[in-house]
């Protein structure tokens, strides 16, 4: 039982864990169980969980038993699904929510080359020598998920795809932040950006882990000449996401351009003071839902039924008779700068305190996004979340382009044939039907 009990204390997260699962479990030194059968449990708890959760909420179990057993075995989460939904009255499978998936897809190992220490070629020629280049990206979504192929982005430069499997942790390039694991979602926002240090200042408004802010440091150095050293600010609200922030900005080596701002509130920044009215371009990456995250061993969201209250956890605290300090280094920084910025629905959230959750996260995304509207010399923002609801993305864009302050200092969305070269080539374009009447 211990194991499990071990287990808990990562399924049901708390507010001041940092780093991946994968460097908590294996850098937690009080558990009483292998660290290996903890990270599988923990794995296979969040893999199984939408439909466990259903399971549970639908049969009212919680109201009469708290230990659960189910003794029948299922080949795979569809088929546990059809024998959830054959005895509800008119319920069929097509209406059933999807919230899990028997056939996982496949989704790359995303790496950008940091340019700022390193280049392509040097990469090719050294960490990714004896790769196999492809020139279709299909090759990597169907193929075995662990290879030695890689496929050259046609949208954002110095990013390569490799099959999902490949493990880059204990290189030398990624431990010197040569290079940087990224998804390709995740390096829009700073591209299409597209900062210049003739605009201004560059101002990253949420700024940790940090991923985002380098690769600003890097375009801005990419087209840097004789005009003086770029200068970007990076926010970050939260003093200990502040601290993986700053370890990122030192492995990135970005370190002369980037001026860290520990525990500053964006919202609280005035508009019309030096440095802030000198600020050109913002990149406003708020906390968000997080559903548009895809994924992998090192990124678990544990889905709890809608009932279970906080006491039914295990409270790490009466078992424990000391707590452990740990010290920020290297190896977490790196970790923790692998995880893109997200408030995931926390564990016991139904769908009614999800929906309230939503706009309550859309409501706080608008307010910095007209805030950054008001900074005087500002030509460009972009606005990104990791979430895959309009509440989050195309209802606050069209909310912040009907405000007053839209129409003061003339904010529109920028056309697609004013987008730089690769986002002007990428064919989503986000929900039109949305936005139609709207705007």
């Amino acid at each position: 039982m211990s194991l499990y009990y071990d287990a808990a204390r990562f399924v049901a997260p708390l507010e001041n864990q940092r780093g991946s699962l994968k460097s908590r479990v294996f850098g937690a030194k009080d558990l009483r169980g292998s660290s290996k059968q903890v990270y599988a449990i923990v794995a296979e708890a969040s893999k199984w969980s939408p439909v466990l959760a259903e399971v549970v909420e639908k049969s009212q179990l919680l109201h009469h038993e708290r230990k659960i057993r189910i003794k029948r075995g299922f080949g795979s989460i569809d088929g546990l699904r059809k024998h959830i939904a054959k005895d509800d009255v008119g319920e069929t499978e097509s209406n059933i929510p999807r919230t899990a998936s028997s056939k996982q897809l496949q989704h790359p190992r995303w790496v950008r080359i940091n340019t700022l220490k390193s280049t392509l070629e040097d990469q090719l020629q050294t960490t990714f020598a004896g790769f196999e280049m492809v020139d279709s990206l299909e090759r990597i979504l169907v193929g075995e998920p662990v290879g030695k192929i890689l496929h050259l982005d046609k949208h954002v430069p110095d990013l390569i795809a490799l099959a999902p499997g490949t493990d880059l942790s204990k290189t030398a390039a990624y431990r010197r932040g040569l290079i940087i694991l990224q998804d390709k979602a995740s390096c829009f926002p700073a591209y299409l950006l597209d900062a210049k240090p003739q605009d201004g200042t560059c101002l990253d408004a949420c700024a940790a882990p940090g991923n985002k802010t380098t690769h600003i440091a890097a375009i801005l150095k990419s087209q840097h000449q004789s005009r003086g050293k770029p200068k970007i600010w990076a926010c970050e609200r939260d003093k200990l996401r502040a601290g993986i922030l700053t370890g990122m900005i030192y492995l990135a080596g970005c370190q002369d351009v980037v001026t860290v701002k520990a525990g500053q509130d964006f919202l609280l920044l005035n508009p019309e003071q030096k440095p802030w009215n000198e600020v050109g371009s913002l990149l406003l990456d708020p906390s968000c839902s997080g559903s548009g995250i895809i994924r992998r061993n090192d990124i678990h969201a544990v889905t709890l039924p809608s009932t279970i209250e906080k006491s039914h956890v295990p409270d790490k605290s009466r078992k424990r008779k000391r707590k452990r300090h740990g010290k920020t280094d290297t190896k977490s920084i790196a970790d923790g700068a692998r995880e893109e910025k997200q408030e995931l629905i926390q564990p016991g959230v139904g769908v009614d305190r999800f929906q309230v959750r939503l706009k309550t996260l859309s409501a706080f995304q608008l307010r910095l996004l007209l805030h950054a509207f008001r900074f005087p010399n500002a030509r460009r923002i972009s606005y990104s979340t990791c979430s895959i609801h309009a509440e989050e993305n195309e209802h606050v864009v069209i909310a912040a382009l009907r405000s007053s302050e839209a129409k003061q200092y003339g904010w529109h969305v920028l056309g697609r044939n004013e987008q730089i070269h690769g986002m002007n080539a990428w064919p989503f374009r986000g929900d039109i039907q949305v936005y139609q009447g709207r705007i």
